[in-house]
């Protein structure tokens, strides 16, 4: 009987064992997301190549607050969920949005609002203002007409046919459409494909890169 019990408890330990080693938290996961982003390294890395940089080009990125001051009560309060200030003063703000949201269009404008009219207090010049980027990696199509997983979206004159202003900027990760015949460069792709990774095969193999 007792070699039963020890059997059977041995054998439990094995499946637990073995359940603990498939487990993963998949990068996509909001606690995770964070998580990654608040490793130096990691985050240099994903930020290098959103701004199509060599990682040794940037000297610091530094994890800011993450909810947007309020000037009054009644104002609506934004919580990012990376905010990061690089050496020159520009902030990014890195949003992971795993389920479709309505309005998400509204919600990014009013983060990036909020983090451009921030910088600057009463008395001081407009020239201090730096540039601010909103990066969203979605996990839902919010253009599903075209076959382009990665964009960036700036203010446009349309008359001139030129960017008017490069202080302020919008990134687009749609990570469903890496299933499809999916268009961007291929070192966002890959931090995509790392960002969509559903196995610990997956990920192991993004990870190289």
């Amino acid at each position: 009987m007792r070699n039963n019990k020890r059997k059977r408890k041995t054998q439990n330990k094995r499946r637990q064992t073995a359940r603990n080693e498939d487990f993963i938290m998949k990068p996509s996961v909001d606690w995770c997301f964070k998580e990654l982003m608040r490793n130096p390294k990691t985050r240099k890395g994903f930020i290098a190549v959103l701004l199509q940089v060599k990682p040794e080009e940037i000297d610091e990125t530094i994890l800011l607050e993450n909810e947007l001051p309020k000037e009054a009560e009644e104002e609506k309060q934004g919580i990012l969920d990376v905010h990061v200030c690089l050496a020159d003063g520009m902030q990014i703000d890195i949003e992971m949005q795993v389920f479709y949201v309505e309005y998400w269009d509204e919600r990014l404008l009013f983060y990036l609002s909020k983090m451009y009219a921030g910088q600057i207090k009463a008395g001081e010049s407009y020239s201090i203002l730096k540039k601010c980027i909103q990066v969203s990696v979605l996990n839902f199509e919010r253009f599903p007409d075209d076959d382009f997983c990665y964009r960036t979206v700036h203010f446009w004159d349309e008359m001139a046919g030129k960017k008017y202003t490069d202080k302020l900027e919008i990134q687009i990760l749609e990570l469903p459409k890496l299933q499809k015949k999916a268009s961007g460069p291929e070192d966002v792709m890959e931090w995509m494909r790392f960002f969509r990774g559903q196995n610990k095969e997956e990920l192991k193999e993004v990870a190289k890169g």
